[in-house]
């Protein structure tokens, strides 16, 4: 029987299990053996991941002909404009000219996650505020590099659903097994 995991992983660590570059890696949470994650999320952000030993699951959930959604609580820098949730919304030119996917994109209230070790860069006289972004397409860095183009860089990225499955109350370096059904 294929096995399904939802980790969430902390900030700072690498969505592989060999350390690189002083970071840590999943190598360190206690994870069965032979699972693989199945995506990626980049070394500073945080959030649901999902691993698995399907490789044929892995490969469909890649493929982006199978468009699933993955939803984001990004906190930016700044108070996010309706006019930036809406060019989010339309798609947005990022890095080497590719224009993103229509999204979903809303500012949502302050989900009151835990501090971040270490804690965002915090300014005085600069708010912050919180959107949700879901996606059906997922290149590297994205989301980050989709609200810098609307002029609120991310400081904070936390990925918080994969298809149906979300990250609920699933503690940070935690992990649980997870029925393929309740993902898509």
């Amino acid at each position: 029987m294929p096995r399904y995991i939802a980790f969430h992983k902390p900030y700072g660590v690498l969505s592989q299990f060999t350390p690189e570059a002083g970071h840590r890696a999943l190598r360190d949470f206690s994870l069965p053996p032979d699972v693989y994650a199945a995506g990626r999320l980049d070394c500073d952000s945080e959030g649901l991941l999902l691993l698995t030993d399907d490789g044929r699951f892995i490969k469909k959930l890649l493929d982006p002909k199978s468009a699933h959604p993955r939803t984001y609580f990004v906190q930016v820098d700044g108070a996010v404009t309706d006019e930036a949730l809406e060019k989010l919304r339309k798609g947005v030119v990022i890095a080497g000219g590719y224009k993103t996917k229509p999204c979903r994109a809303e500012r949502i209230d302050d989900p009151f996650f835990p501090p971040r070790d270490p804690p965002i860069r915090y300014r005085a006289n600069i708010p912050t505020s919180w959107i949700s972004l879901t996606l059906t397409e997922g290149k590297n860095r994205q989301v980050r590099h989709m609200t810098a183009a609307v002029g609120f860089p991310t400081l904070r990225l936390v990925r918080v659903k994969i298809g149906r499955l979300a990250l609920g109350d699933l503690a940070r370096g935690q992990w649980k097994d997870v029925d393929r059904r309740d993902i898509f």
